[in-house]
């Protein structure tokens, strides 16, 4: 018999699997991008990406959709601007990648992800559960700065 301790680490394992490949897939896609732009052009690069994106989601929805799209309705239209932030998104990260190089790019894009999830928790924001913010986890926010910051740091070893 699976107790709800055995569910609850499984669905925090999957968790974890789930942000690993999104966080590897973004540095991934991030570079490809910026590659791509090299040659075609940072929004025709852009179009291409967000088109493909689309293509393969209705592709999704049609063979794995279980939602109910008339709900739509009653959706605060707010949440719509996501899909207007995919495509800031897609082109700050191939501007990053191309002016500081993927490494301390995506360390500065996590760095803001995690202040504005921190933010978003802490305050509540979107409906979601308040989250509280602790001392530690203001530690860890200056540690990876501090990072960043000695990543980039070229030292005088002469």
């Amino acid at each position: 018999m699976i107790s709800r301790v055995q569910i609850a680490g499984g669905i925090v394992l999957l968790g974890i699997i789930f942000s690993i490949v999104a966080g590897a897939a973004m540095s991934i896609q991030g570079v490809m991008n910026t590659r791509l732009s090299d040659r075609i052009g940072l929004y025709e690069t852009n179009a291409l990406v967000q088109g493909i994106a689309f293509a393969c989601s209705l592709i999704a929805l049609i063979f794995l959709g279980k939602g109910n799209i008339k709900e739509l309705r009653g959706v605060n239209k707010i949440y719509l601007l996501g899909g207007l932030l995919g495509i800031v998104i897609t082109i700050t990260v191939m501007l990053a990648i191309k002016n500081l190089g993927a490494t301390v790019a995506v360390c500065i894009i996590l760095i803001s992800q995690l202040l504005v999830a921190a933010v978003i928790d802490a305050f509540g924001f979107f409906h979601s559960d308040c989250t509280p913010f602790g001392w530690q986890k203001y530690l860890g926010i200056v540690l990876m700065i501090a990072g960043v910051v000695l990543f980039k740091c070229k030292l005088n070893t002469a």
